[in-house]
């Protein structure tokens, strides 16, 4: 083995094999270690290098197998059968090869899983990558230390049906709760739910980074659905999928007729096209020239293949063509200006909104000078 011999002085060698102390054959065992990790091997010499490493790992002094555990750690070069009997070892040992090592397939970590207790568990759930499939395992077996580490491990993948399982078993967790709430995405199912479980700052916390989800926050603020839900289109609408928030909504049951009328005297009209799209089950584009249509009769036909209510058709009808006659101006607080005014042609309308519909809207009105006052102030 020429290159590792290069490295290496014969002392070296005799040294790993027959060092009189630990401390000796450990010394030799790391420099060997960093030789095989860093030098390009031929394949007979690779051959030699792993069966050198396994001497090692079969070394009757702890010190010796830790020296190749810690410096192999993160080594493509550690055989899978040595890291195995690594990962088997004393904790001292096994710990750094579990957490780091990329040698592992799945099999192997779902075995360490399986058997390794809470300690390596640990070392699993904060590897620098995971799969689904041993998140999944982690949520079914390992404690609720180890799933909240997996949880706040942004590298670890998990599906929206072990996110649940870990809300099912621990929804008493702050711990595992928190790490659920700070992860980087959630599947909206996981924040709408999650809402309902956490306190104040981490509902604050999912509003801000969770958008789609944030309306079940709102609902838990003020109390009430539709009005949190159109706040939401409000604060979000531009950067959500329109498209998937109101599948979502209507996979809830939350696409309500009277959710439309609001957000329509809004000015909402995006929402209102896809909101309608949804319910009748017609494409978006098709939806679109129905709404906009100058006769009177591709609202109409669209809002009842919809099932919205024959007595909100005139409503309906007045906020589009209060949408269609208004303009943005081009200045600051373009959209809340144009949104009060469409507002107020909505409410002088003859046919406008519910008293409980239009004293929202006279609220967001208020709200909207107050914003206003306070800026210029």
């Amino acid at each position: 083995m020429a290159t590792t011999r290069a490295a290496l002085t014969d002392s070296d060698i005799r040294m790993l094999v027959k060092g009189a102390t630990p401390d000796e054959r450990a010394l030799a065992a790391h420099k060997l270690c960093r030789t095989i990790d860093r030098a390009a091997l031929s394949d007979e010499e690779r051959q030699i290098a792993h069966d050198i490493l396994r001497v090692m790992a079969a070394d009757a002094a702890e010190l010796v197998r830790r020296a190749l555990a810690v410096t192999l750690k993160n080594s493509a070069a550690l055989p899978p059968d040595v890291a195995n009997r690594l990962a088997r070892d004393v904790e001292s040992v096994s710990l750094p090869i579990i957490s780091f090592s990329p040698v592992f397939t799945d099999t192997d970590l779902a075995e360490i899983v399986r058997v390794g207790g809470p300690v390596r568990q640990m070392a699993v759930a904060k590897r620098p990558k995971l799969s689904s499939r041993i998140t999944a395992m982690l949520v079914d077996q390992a404690p609720e230390d180890v799933v909240a580490a997996a949880c706040a491990n942004d590298n670890a993948r998990f599906s929206e049906v072990t996110l649940q399982k870990a809300l099912d078993r621990f929804a008493k967790s702050e711990e595992v709760l928190q790490a659920v709430a700070y992860r980087t995405a959630l599947p909206l199912s996981v924040a709408e739910r999650l809402v309902d479980m956490v306190g104040d700052q981490l509902r604050d916390h999912i509003l801000t980074n969770h958008g789609l989800s944030a309306e079940r926050t709102l609902e838990l603020i003020i109390g009430a659905k539709e009005r949190a839900t159109i706040d939401l289109v409000d604060q979000a609408g531009r950067a959500a999928d329109p498209k998937a928030f109101v599948a979502h909504l209507h996979k809830v049951d939350r696409l309500s007729p009277s959710l439309l009328l609001r957000a329509l005297a809004h000015g909402h009209m995006t929402f209102f096209e896809w909101a309608v799209a949804e319910l009748a089950g017609v494409p978006h584009h098709r939806t679109w020239l129905m709404i906009h249509d100058a006769g009177p009769l591709g609202l109409k036909a669209i809002c009842e293949r919809a099932g919205l209510p024959p007595r909100l058709y005139s409503a309906f009808r007045a906020g589009v063509d209060a949408f269609h006659s208004l303009e943005f101006d081009g200045g600051a607080q373009d959209r809340e200006r144009f949104q009060e005014r469409m507002i107020q042609r909505f409410l002088t309308s003859p046919q406008n909104a519910s008293r409980e519909d239009a004293d929202y809207l006279l609220e967001r009105m208020d709200r909207g000078a107050n914003r206003r006052r306070a800026k210029s102030a």
